[in-house]
């Protein structure tokens, strides 16, 4: 029974590992590492490494990412263009020409932008940051070139690399082994002549948000024109515990325990770890974004929500930002105000998913937490008669990401409601009535 309960705990958890990886919005979306060797040398061979997002809706933000493995045998990195390791390891066996990196588990970054041309090639040198797929697909790649030493010269004596991991840039990437595929061709400039790679490899990685991080990372509210009532962000909605946070416009940090209402200062110094971490204005829900749909006005065939995302983190610049809401009437949009909009169609025929993102060179930069940390856009779309309703919620949206991440609803029994609509009774007055009629029943037949 024990070998059998083994295996029954490992498929569940296998199991429950892709399905926290997988998104529903987006069920194909991954990214891919691709290697094509372009050719031999004396000891290894020269590879084009590529990074494809093929992510509709999630990028990756500076600092960049950072992709590391495990060499099979005891390859080293001669060189490298477009990228470079973070450490070269111990090369004390090598006399004379010195390589790149010789760490059996290498990680490797992307350049900054403004590197010498002969540091170059093509789509390298952006910092790291890859734009999403339906955002900006000439832009949701990145390359680099690697001369590999030590290892096989043909296709039958490499060894492909193992534990491939992905930082962009925190956690989150879970990456599967490396599979041989048939080589990449490739078309000249002049479209006239095809060449192709001497090997290829590719690594398959998805993304988990519970494995990025225990609490959300947005959160939403909501109002509308028919109540006076607004919907806050759930109290602690994106975790208190361990958090620093700055009041109003003070620059001293205050620590947020969870544990109290109030708030306690801390400490000055800090460690390196502190100084990257967020840096939050102090709020309720603590989160460092927060979407608000405001259900704004109600035409004859129309109606119109106006949506504002406010930065509340000090310490970061969203730039390329993106937002994905689910709705029965997205499939309706006439026109969008100051923001970019594509629908996202993952089912075919189903279209109540809209991507929202900046205008280039006009919003699409939403600053750190202040006077400017906001973007904000209406929506116009027509009404369909047939589903069209203010009441029991249905103006909100289902869900909402930013940046990838889903955001912290509200509780379904907070929304606001229209005020002829009859409130929900409480447990304790629908329980009372159930016991009064059971009671008069019993009367009665006695």
């Amino acid at each position: 029974m024990e070998p059998r309960c083994s295996v029954l705990v490992l498929t569940l958890a296998a199991a429950l590992s892709v399905a926290g990886a997988y998104d529903p919005l987006d069920p194909n979306g991954n990214i891919t590492i691709k290697w094509d060797i372009m050719s031999w040398t004396p000891d290894g061979y020269v590879a084009v490494v590529t990074i494809n997002n093929f992510q509709m809706y999630r990028q990756i933000m500076a600092p960049g990412w950072t992709v590391g493995w495990t060499w099979a045998k005891k390859e080293v990195i001669w060189s490298m263009v477009g990228a470079q390791a973070t450490e070269q390891g111990d090369c004390s066996r090598f006399k004379g020409n010195i390589p790149h990196c010789c760490k059996r588990t290498p990680a490797v970054v992307d350049l900054l932008p403004g590197v010498p041309y002969n540091q170059q090639i093509a789509n390298c040198c952006r910092g790291g940051v890859i734009s999403a797929y339906g955002q900006d697909p000439g832009a949701a790649v990145a390359a680099f070139q690697v001369s590999v030493g030590q290892a096989g010269t043909t296709n039958r004596t490499v060894k492909v690399p193992k534990n491939f991991t992905l930082l962009g840039p925190g956690p989150g990437y879970t990456c599967g082994p490396a599979k041989i595929v048939p080589s990449t061709v490739f078309l000249t400039p002049d479209r006239r002549r095809k060449t192709q790679a001497l090997m290829t490899w590719n690594v398959t990685c998805t993304y988990s948000q519970h494995l990025a991080s225990k609490y959300p990372s947005c959160c939403v509210s909501f109002s509308s024109f028919y109540n006076d009532t607004i919907v806050p962000c759930a109290k602690c909605a994106c975790g208190c515990v361990h958090k620093t946070c700055v009041q109003g416009d003070s620059k001293r940090p205050l620590a947020v325990t969870g544990k109290h209402e109030h708030a306690h200062a801390v400490a000055a110094a800090r460690g390196h770890r502190d100084k990257e971490a967020p840096l939050l204005q102090c709020t309720t829900h603590m989160c460092p974004v927060r979407v608000h749909w405001h259900v704004k006005l109600n035409y004859k065939e129309y109606w119109r929500a106006k949506i504002a995302i406010t930065n509340f983190n000090y310490r970061m610049n969203y730039t390329q930002w993106t937002l994905v809401a689910q709705h029965p009437n997205l499939d309706n949009i006439t026109e969008v105000f100051s923001f970019d909009y594509k629908p996202v169609v993952a089912y075919g025929s189903i279209n109540d998913t809209a991507m929202f993102y900046g205008l280039k060179y006009f919003n699409d930069h939403l600053m750190q937490a202040g006077p400017y940390g906001n973007v904000q856009s209406e929506v116009l779309m027509r009404k369909d008669a047939g589903t069209f309703t203010f009441r029991q919620g249905w103006a909100f949206p289902r869900k909402v990401y930013f940046n990838g991440d889903e955001c912290q609803m509200p509780p379904p029994d907070a929304y606001p409601y229209l005020p002829n609509a009859a409130l929900p009774a409480p447990a304790a007055s629908l329980g009372a009535a159930v016991v009064a009629v059971v009671a008069f029943l019993v009367l009665v037949m006695v």
